[in-house]
């Protein structure tokens, strides 16, 4: 059995190792905490006081033990109390700093890291508090050992102050050796004698600029995978979005591969800027490059990457076709190693210290909806379709005039302005490191009205998820009562206070020409329906008419067998045209001069389609009318030409419906 004189000789030689990493501890803390500019110094000062901490972990929890062991046989109230004042703080550093270390500082549990830096402040005023009261207390003698302070050696402050200097120097020496070892990124066009084809800007026709009006490296803005490293949860609803699919989707890869052959690569700029930023950036749009259409390349792959968004710092105009001012993020140490520990070491720190992290990706534009401006908005000058300024999709604008901005006089009906991420990017549950305190996040799956791309992949959840976003009742359907002038109760001649009022009567005579208005609203759509690229998308109202025994009275919009809608349905769309006059339906925009048709629902307000039919004499009363607004993702004539062999019949959501049961009469002729 270990004696007292055991037990402090246990504590004197772990003194001097706990005051070393305690010194080493405070000092690196204190200037991280106070000196917190982004810096190789203040990354590796943190790696410092990290190892600091871990080795404070196996220094102090013996130490302690010993120290409790030998000191509670000895009955002195002031340095007991003093000392269980001083050790719950110790044990809560611990915990929190191991809890940082190993999950980070996230959004949902800020208070770790306050917690760590007020445990901090009153470990540093309890333990002097501690040796004070100890060291004042009456003498007591252990062995042959005595004094204040037996379990601190003389000499321990010294070895100290040495352990913590010579860490300061390994850390200047380490910071200065990783500044001249790390290489800069390439400001050079991936492609060598790259091409201005359209004047002296680098990415014209597409309107991007960089934030040192420079090429970007491709390590700079792809690379999503070292995202997903700590981001697994968004990556997972990234990886099923149209952002992700941007540059590899069929139909985008049978158009870009259009305009190259008709107009050359650098052409494909104008489209690039925002389905393939990888490609368009690193100056790869030029001969001899490869533009985001080409499979397995990191254009391709990562479509619009995690930096392709979060890289934006700013944006040129509100315009559209990229219009956005990129600028890469600061690294962190080993940000450009694949070295596995290496990768783990980059890894810690931005958990440990997220500031810049936060600072460069989670900027304010982010959660404004003029971000999504540069490229849901889009037009063309003469300099790429040779005729003139002309515009095209922007569902940014109709925004602006949409009762959801806020900014339009007929906005009375809403009372707080929804933005493009509250209905595109809603808060759902997640355990991602940037949840927020209620444990969501912004989904980053941005769910609209792309349906044939999950059928494509085969991706279930989420094409329901994407139906289930179009039928959220934001569209609504409805069928007008037939309002008949000479509608009549009944034939009889009653009182005038028996007769009703309220509500005149509705039906149709059988062999009477009967006239039928279906309105559709866009009462929750936060811009025109439809929205994006309305030339090839396909939405339509499919009307039928039924008698009581089922039998097809009259229909409007329907599906044939072979997947074309009726050509005679109202539909909801644009057509382009080019200089003949032809309609440019394969979506080469580069031939669009303008439009010969286009038919849309604005945000908060309605459409009001007739329909005229004849009764026949002999349909069974009642009618019943059905009124279905009908969406899918390309229709069927560009969907055969640009998805070829991954064609495949593309399913109409049913967005909205109504329905209306009206009566039949026979007409009586009045002699």
């Amino acid at each position: 059995m270990m004696s007292a004189r055991d037990y402090l000789a246990r504590e004197r030689a772990g003194m001097p190792r706990v005051a070393g990493v305690t010194a080493t501890g405070a000092l690196t803390g204190a200037l991280t905490y106070f000196f917190n500019k982004h810096s190789a110094w203040l990354q590796w000062s943190v790696l410092a006081h990290v190892a600091a901490g871990i080795g404070f972990t196996f220094v102090v929890v013996p130490y302690l033990y010993f120290h409790i062991r030998r000191t509670l046989v000895i009955r002195r109230i002031g340095a007991l109390f003093t000392g269980l004042l001083a050790i719950l703080p110790v044990l809560g550093l611990l915990v929190t700093g191991w809890g940082l270390m190993l999950y980070g500082q996230r959004e949902a549990s800020q208070w770790v890291y306050a917690a760590h830096i007020v445990g901090a402040l009153v470990v540093l005023g309890f333990v002097p508090l501690h040796l004070v009261v100890h060291a004042l207390g009456p003498s007591r003698k252990t062995g042959d050992l005595e004094g204040a302070l037996p379990s601190v050696p003389s000499g321990t402050l010294k070895a100290a102050m040495r352990f913590t200097a010579g860490v300061q120097v390994a850390i200047l020496a380490a910071a200065g050796i990783y500044i001249v070892s790390v290489s800069d990124y390439s400001d050079k066009p991936a492609v060598a004698n790259y091409q201005y084809s359209y004047g002296e800007h680098r990415f014209r026709p597409s309107h991007t600029e960089t934030a040192n009006n420079a090429f970007i490296d491709k390590r700079q803005i792809a690379e999503s995978r070292r995202c997903i490293q700590c981001h697994a949860d968004v990556a997972e609803q990234w990886y099923s979005s149209a952002h992700r699919q941007a540059a590899s989707d069929a139909a985008y890869v049978t158009n870009i591969n259009l305009l190259v052959q008709k107009r050359g690569i650098a052409a494909g700029r104008y489209c690039e800027g925002c389905h393939a930023p990888v490609a368009l950036l690193s100056g790869e749009l030029s001969p001899g490059g490869v533009h985001g259409g080409v499979p397995n390349t990191p254009a391709n792959t990562e479509g619009v990457s995690c930096m392709g968004c979060h890289g934006v710092e700013s944006l040129v105009h509100l315009k559209g076709v990229a219009s956005y001012n990129w600028k890469g993020r600061q690294d962190y140490l080993f940000g450009q190693s694949d070295n596995p520990v290496l990768t783990r070491v980059h890894d810690l720190l931005i958990r440990v210290r997220p500031d810049q992290h936060k600072a460069d990706l989670g900027k304010p534009l982010f959660r404004a909806p003029e971000m999504c401006a540069a490229c849901h908005a889009q037009f063309m000058d003469k300099s790429f379709n040779n005729w003139g300024w002309v515009k095209m999709q922007d569902d940014y604008s109709a925004w602006l005039k949409s009762p959801y901005s806020k900014q339009h006089e007929d906005s009375f009906s809403q009372t707080t302005t929804t933005r493009c991420h509250d209905c595109h990017m809603p808060l759902v549950p997640s355990d991602d490191p940037s949840a927020d305190s209620t444990g969501r996040v912004r989904s980053h799956r941005f769910l609209g009205a792309n349906t044939f791309l999950p059928i494509i992949n085969r991706d279930w959840e989420q094409l329901e998820l994407t139906k289930s976003f179009l039928q959220t009742d934001k569209l609504r359907v409805s069928i007008e009562q037939p309002n008949r002038k000479d509608a009549l109760q009944n034939q009889q001649a009653l009182a005038p206070a028996l007769r009703n009022y309220d509500e005149a009567p509705y039906y149709y005579y059988l062999g009477e020409t009967a006239k039928v208005r279906v309105l559709v609203s866009n009462r929750g759509v936060g811009h025109n329906f439809p929205g994006g690229t309305i030339d090839i998308n396909e939405s339509w109202i499919e009307l039928v008419v039924l008698d009581s025994e089922g039998r097809r009275v009259y229909s409007s919009g329907h599906i044939g067998e072979d997947n074309y809608v009726d050509p005679k349905a109202n539909f909801y769309l644009a057509m382009a045209v080019d200089k003949k006059g032809e309609q440019v339906w394969r979506h080469d925009l580069f031939n669009m001069i303008g439009e010969s048709y286009r038919r849309i629902v604005p945000s908060g307000e309605s459409d009001v389609v007739e329909y005229t039919f004849d009764v026949p004499s002999w349909a069974k009363s009642p009618l019943t009318v059905t009124a279905t607004l009908r969406y899918r993702k390309l229709n069927e004539r560009y969907a055969r030409w640009a998805l070829k062999d991954k064609y495949v019949q593309i399913p109409a959501v049913n967005v909205g419906w109504a329905s209306l049961d009206i009566p039949l009469r026979v007409r009586h002729e009045v002699n």
